[in-house]
C-alpha cells in the first residue's frame, strides 16, 4: 500500500507541478524548467549582429571568404514578384536575389480558413529560401543580394509551371530555373553557371533557409498556455550522424552543434522545422557539401549548405540541381522524397513505440475514412493488447476490495503501532497470494504507449483539421466544448469507485481528487488524444466490473460453504 501512496503523490505532485509551471510561463515569467524568461531568442536589442550576410565556405571551399563578401542588408520586398503555383501550392519569387519569400499551402487551412503561409518576408515575421554565389577574389557575384530578372516563364511540354530568373555580375550569369510537378510540395531548382571571362578562382554556391526566432503561437485556451509545444527551428540529416535538430538558443550562444559535412556519396539535408510543417533543401549530385548553421541579425537565422563548383574555364557552363520541399509533415509524403526526410515528424525518444503506432492508425483510417473511428479502433486494439496486463491489474484491485474490511479492521487493532500493522498486513497478502502493487505495475508499463499515442496524435499534420462527429471538427485542437473532458472525469471517478477504497484518510482523498486533476489537464490536450482516453478508460470500466462480478460471485460462495 506504502507502494500505491508513493506512485499517488508522485502523479500528483507532477501534475500540480506542470500547471504551476505553465501558469508561470503564461504569466511571461521564466519557465521552471529553463533559466532564460520566455520570449523571443535573439530579441535583446545589445546582440552581437554578424558583419556579413553570406556565408564562407568551410572546408571543400576556400579557407575565408570573410573579406570578399558584400555587407548590405536588403530588403527583399522591394522589385518584382513572380508567381509559381500547382494545385497545393503557391510560390512568391522576389526579383531581388531569385529568393523564395512566400509559400501557401493551398490545401492546409488555418483558423480562419485560409491557406497556411508557411514561408513570409514581413516585418513580423521572416521565414524564406536563398541561393547564391561566393568566391576569393571575385566578391561582386550574382547572390541573394542581385537583382534577377525574368528570362522565361509558363509551362514545360509536361505542363508543369516553371521560371527562370537570371543576373550577371562580374562575367558569371546565374540562372535559377524554379519548377513545379504537379501535387507536390518539392520545387525542382536548377542553377546554372556560365563563365564568360577568365577566373582562376573556385566558385562556391549556397543554398540556405532564413527564419527569425519566434515560435509559432500555440492553440487552445489562455493563449495555448496550457498547450505542449513543438520544437521550432533548424535541423540537419547526414548519413554519419543522422538526424539533428537545433535550437535557436544554442546558434545565439554560438554552441550550435550540426554535422559539417555531408560525404561524396551520400545523401543528406538541411531544414526548419515547425509545427505539423517544414522547409528543406535537398541536394542534387552525391559530392560533397558543408552544412552551417549560425545568425544572420537581430533573431533572425539561417541553416544552409555549401556547394563547390570548382574553377570554371571561360566560356563553360556549370549546373547544379537541387530540391526545395515546402509543406507539411505527412509522413508517407516525406519517405518518398529523400532518405530521412520523414525524420522531420519528430516523435523523440518514443519513436520506436511511436511510428509503429502512427502506421496501425494511418492502416485503419485508409479502410474507416475517419481519424476519430480510427482512434477508437486504434484503443479496442491496443487494450486487447495489453488485455493479460490489464485483467491482472484487475484482478489484483478486485482482491484488494475483497479484503478491505479486514484492512480497516487492522488498522483499528494496530492503531499507534505502524510496524506491527505492516506485518500484519505482508502475512495476510501472503496468505491470500496478493500482490499489493499488482494493480499499479501493469498501468506503469502502459505509460509509455500513452505517451507515444499523445506524440503520434500531437506530431500528425494528418489528423490536423480532421473531423471526428458532431462538434468535434478538429481532432488536433481540444474539444471546443470540453464535452469529452467532462466524460472522462465522469470515467475516471467510476473507476474510483469500482477500485478498493484506500484504508488511509489522505490517499482516499487523493484518489477523488484524481479525476478532477486529469480531467483540468485534458481540458487542454488534442480532442483526438482525450477520445482515445475516453474509450479506453470505458473499454477498462467493463472489464474491471465484470472482473468484479465474478469476484464476488466467488466471494458469496465460499460465504455459503462455510456458513454450511
Amino acid at each position: 500500500m506504502d507502494f500505491k501512496k508513493t506512485i499517488l503523490w508522485a502523479v500528483f505532485s507532477l501534475s500540480a507541478l506542470m500547471l504551476y509551471n505553465n501558469w508561470q510561463t503564461y504569466q511571461g515569467k521564466p519557465s521552471l524548467f529553463s533559466s532564460a524568461p520566455s520570449k523571443p531568442v535573439g530579441s535583446d536589442q545589445g546582440a552581437t549582429q554578424n558583419k556579413s550576410d553570406l556565408p564562407a565556405p568551410a572546408s571543400s571551399g576556400p579557407a575565408n571568404l570573410a573579406s570578399a563578401l558584400p555587407k548590405e542588408n536588403v530588403n527583399l520586398e522591394q522589385g518584382e514578384k513572380f508567381v509559381l503555383e500547382n494545385d497545393v501550392i503557391r510560390l512568391e519569387i522576389s526579383s531581388t536575389g531569385a529568393n523564395v519569400i512566400d509559400a501557401k499551402l493551398l490545401k492546409e487551412l488555418n483558423a480562419d480558413n485560409k491557406p497556411v503561409e508557411l514561408f513570409q518576408y514581413t516585418p513580423s515575421h521572416k521565414y524564406f529560401a536563398r541561393s547564391g554565389l561566393i568566391a576569393i577574389g571575385n566578391p561582386d557575384l550574382p547572390n541573394h543580394t542581385s537583382i534577377f530578372k525574368l528570362q522565361q516563364s509558363g509551362k514545360d511540354g509536361s505542363g508543369r509551371p516553371f521560371l527562370v530568373l537570371a543576373s550577371e555580375r562580374n562575367g558569371v550569369k546565374l540562372e535559377k530555373t524554379f519548377l513545379l510537378n504537379p501535387g507536390s510540395y518539392v520545387i525542382d531548382v536548377g542553377h546554372r553557371v556560365t563563365q564568360s571571362n577568365s577566373n582562376p578562382n573556385p566558385l562556391v554556391l549556397y543554398t540556405e533557409i532564413v527564419r527569425d526566432g519566434t515560435s509559432e503561437p500555440k492553440i487552445g485556451p489562455f493563449g495555448g498556455a496550457f498547450s505542449a509545444s513543438t520544437f521550432t527551428g533548424p535541423a540537419a540529416y547526414t548519413e554519419n550522424d543522422k538526424f539533428k535538430k537545433v535550437k535557436f538558443e544554442d546558434i545565439e550562444k554560438s554552441k550550435a552543434e550540426v554535422p559539417k559535412q555531408i560525404p561524396a556519396g551520400q545523401s543528406g539535408w538541411v531544414a526548419m522545422v515547425q509545427h505539423y510543417f517544414a522547409s528543406a533543401w535537398i541536394p542534387g549530385d552525391k559530392v560533397a557539401r558543408d552544412i552551417y548553421a549560425d545568425k544572420v541579425d537581430v533573431n533572425l537565422y539561417r541553416i544552409g549548405m555549401q556547394i563547390p563548383l570548382g574553377t570554371i574555364d571561360k566560356g563553360a557552363t556549370v549546373v547544379e540541381k537541387a530540391r526545395l520541399f515546402v509543406g507539411p509533415q505527412e509522413e508517407k509524403m516525406l519517405e518518398g522524397i529523400a532518405p530521412g526526410l520523414e525524420l522531420l515528424k519528430d516523435y523523440g525518444y518514443l519513436t520506436i513505440l511511436a511510428k509503429p503506432i502512427f502506421w496501425l492508425l494511418a492502416k485503419i483510417q485508409s479502410y474507416v475514412g475517419n481519424w476519430g473511428w480510427s482512434i477508437i479502433l486504434l484503443t479496442i486494439l491496443i487494450k486487447l493488447a495489453f488485455f493479460p496486463l490489464s485483467a491482472a491489474s484487475y484482478k489484483s484491485m478486485a482482491r484488494m476490495k475483497e479484503v478491505q474490511p479486514r484492512l480497516v479492521a487492522m488498522k483499528e487493532q494496530y492503531k499507534g503501532d505502524p510496524q506491527k500493522l505492516n506485518q500484519a498486513m505482508m502475512e495476510m497478502y501472503k496468505k491470500e497470494k496478493i500482490n499489493p502493487v499488482g494493480g499499479c505495475l501493469p498501468v506503469v508499463i502502459q505509460i509509455p504507449v500513452f505517451i507515444s499515442l499523445y506524440w503520434v496524435l500531437l506530431s500528425s499534420v494528418e489528423t490536423r483539421g480532421a473531423p471526428w462527429i458532431g462538434w468535434i471538427h478538429d481532432l488536433s485542437v481540444p474539444d471546443p466544448y470540453y464535452i469529452l473532458p467532462i466524460v472522462m472525469a465522469i470515467s475516471m471517478f467510476v473507476q474510483t469507485k469500482l477500485n478498493p477504497t484506500p484504508p488511509d484518510p489522505i490517499q482516499a482523498k487523493v484518489m477523488l481528487y484524481m479525476p478532477i486533476v486529469f480531467s483540468i489537464m485534458f481540458f487542454f490536450f488534442p480532442a483526438g488524444l482525450v477520445l482515445y482516453w475516453v474509450v479506453n478508460n470505458m473499454l477498462s470500466i467493463a472489464q474491471q466490473w465484470q472482473i468484479n462480478k465474478l469476484f464476488g460471485k466467488k466471494a458469496g460462495a465460499l460465504k455459503a460453504q462455510h456458513f454450511l
